[in-house]
């Protein structure tokens, strides 16, 4: 199946009307500096009152899924307790929309807008998130589950705890082991709790739950640089999928940090609480790292050496490319026992797209999807159950930290008048899935 996946607090826009409570995305990006040219999420691309338009593009390019995720504040204005009816409806109406367009929706539970609300309570941190999470997916269940087969329980959990809760990066901006490590195990409760809700729930459910991945090389053959790449490894790639396979946290050698975790969540019924069997993982590499030694980075001692300064072909964000990483990286997944079927739950570049007489020709992102799709084919052929693809993203948006800078979409947004023109990209694709 080929689709296109996208997230409501980078897309919808509309943060504080019809009863809707700010997400930490609406608060983060007023501190200063933290947002690439002081960009707000605010209107973004004004999917809440454009997505009809946005559907029709989705059919015209020739997809038959559509990814979106609920905003818990739209729903949850206070994060637990009262349901908000306009915010219930908007969802009903763009599945409706969806349905009868023939696009198969696949929603994504929580896709990184926590409700401040619950932040000012301490968020992903609190004993009290799994509580907060089992209502939001009851609600979203019964709401929606007799028109919704698909779901996606957390997007990228290793990224919104990381950058939101280690570095400061990305919202809510906390830092520091103390918020990583409960925020990890809350995470990674939520993520199995939220399964068992939607199987519980949803009559003939279509379960997943996605991951960002990367594959770790080292610098060098070094020992230094070798042991860099596993303690990083462990942290990008094994932190989530392994409790969700039953096998609890990873463990590496010589790794503070992760028997920091062990230690702080020994219980035996951890690891029974924090699997669940998924019918699908979904993969979501945009970048392989290569790591060396660092001495002077807190725990993990690896620092990354950028894909320029290796002289690699890279993205406008300095993301290296590289399809066959990608390749291994589906199949390493697959090859964990207990993962039946995997989906590309998100693929895409961002380009330094221009915008000439009405044209945007981005022959960098076609080129990117060819080598990336003949990846995915490769790993198909070779017996890996890969279920679909789902491109990164249907319209330029607001990319989290980068603001609008960075540019994923097929389509080109202009957010000032909120114009939106097909990319070559976007007509390479339409072609693609005609010829197939």
């Amino acid at each position: 199946m080929w689709g296109v996946a996208m997230a409501a607090a980078q897309n919808e826009g509309a943060w504080n009307v019809d009863g809707r409570s700010p997400s930490i995305w609406d608060v983060f990006s007023r501190r200063n500096g933290k947002i690439k040219g002081g960009a707000k999420p605010y209107e973004a691309c004004d999917f809440y009152y454009r997505y009809k338009d946005d559907l029709m593009l989705v059919k015209a390019l020739g997809f038959t899924v559509f990814r979106f995720s609920i905003s818990w504040s739209r729903i949850l204005p206070e994060g637990v307790g009262r349901i908000n009816k306009e915010g219930i409806v908007f969802y009903h109406k763009l599945i409706d929309e969806c349905l009868e367009l023939g696009l198969t929706p696949y929603v994504t539970l929580y896709h990184w807008d926590l409700p401040h609300e619950l932040q000012k309570n301490g968020g992903w941190t609190s004993h009290q998130m799994l509580k907060w999470f089992t209502r939001f997916v009851t609600v979203c269940c019964e709401e929606y589950g007799h028109k919704v087969k698909n779901w996606i329980v957390l997007n990228e959990p290793m990224g919104f705890t990381s950058l939101g809760y280690m570095l400061g990066l990305h919202a809510p901006g906390k830092t520091g082991l103390s918020n990583f490590l409960p925020a990890v195990h809350n995470a990674a409760l939520c993520q199995a709790e939220g399964g068992r809700i939607v199987r519980s729930l949803v009559a003939k459910a279509n379960i997943g739950t996605s991951f960002s991945c990367s594959e770790v090389m080292p610098y060098t053959q070094k020992e230094e640089d070798i042991l860099a790449a596993k303690r990083t490894d462990a942290l990008l790639n094994r932190l989530f999928i392994e409790p969700a396979l039953g096998r609890g946290y990873p463990q590496e050698e010589n790794f503070p940090l992760l028997d920091k975790l062990h230690f702080h969540n020994k219980a035996w019924k951890y690891t029974e609480r924090m699997k669940f069997n998924f019918d699908f993982i979904g993969v979501q590499n945009y970048f392989p790292l290569t790591v060396k030694y660092n001495a002077l980075i807190p725990y993990l001692h690896a620092s990354e050496v950028k894909a320029a300064a290796r002289k690699v072909p890279h993205t406008a964000m300095g993301w290296e490319i590289n399809a066959e990483s990608f390749y291994r990286m589906i199949k390493r997944f697959w090859l964990y026992g207990g993962v039946t079927k995997i989906i590309i739950s998100e693929g895409g570049a961002a380009f330094k797209d221009e915008l000439i007489n009405g044209v945007v020709d981005d022959t960098e992102r076609i080129d990117y999807f060819q080598q990336y799709l003949s990846a995915v084919l490769k790993a198909k052929k070779e017996g890996v159950n890969v279920g679909g693809y789902l491109a990164w993203t249907l319209t330029d948006n607001f990319e989290w930290s980068e603001g609008y800078a960075a540019r994923f979409g097929l389509i080109h947004m202009d957010f000032k008048t909120q114009l939106r023109t097909i990319k070559n990209s976007g007509y390479w694709f339409r072609d693609f899935l005609k010829s197939k």
